[in-house]
């Protein structure tokens, strides 16, 4: 008889108690929880990536648009992101010492984009331009195909 009863034992240490499945399925659902809320908040970067590389982006453009630079300041919105761009005359004391050199000048272009509540990126660059004639920018001679002229010497 007490082969029967030492099989029924052994039956009953070979499984897995109800608690210990609790345990089990506890611990299962917290990876779980935490593994969907790391790939949450990787999207979430990446989402904050992708913005911050339209409004550099959008910076940039605002900043090269500037062709003749003026002393002004505009802003706008493009594409839910506020930008700000302001052009000032930098003052450049070390131009003022030959003639040749005092007519250039230079320019800092400042350009602000805003996005959400606190995001922001700023893009700063100078530009240098020489005074321009009465007439406005100086005409160049250019060929048929818009191309200006080639010198060549004999």
């Amino acid at each position: 008889m007490r082969r029967g009863t030492d099989r029924i034992r052994a039956g009953w240490s070979a499984g897995f108690t109800l608690l210990e499945v609790l345990v089990a399925f506890a611990i299962l659902s917290v990876a779980v929880v935490v593994v969907i809320q790391g790939f949450a908040q990787g999207l979430r970067l990446l989402k904050l990536a992708g913005d911050h590389q339209r409004a550099a982006l959008l910076a940039d453009q605002k900043a090269r648009e500037v062709l003749n630079p003026v002393e002004a300041h505009d802003t706008g919105q493009d594409g839910g992101f506020d930008w700000e761009r302001s052009v000032t005359v930098i003052a450049t004391p070390d131009l003022e010492r030959t003639p040749a050199a005092r007519k250039w000048h230079v320019y800092q272009i400042d350009v602000k984009v805003r996005w959400g509540d606190t995001r922001a990126v700023q893009v700063v660059t100078l530009r240098t331009l020489a005074e321009q004639p009465e007439g406005g920018l100086p005409r160049t001679r250019t060929t048929p195909g818009g191309l200006p002229p080639t010198r060549t010497t004999r």
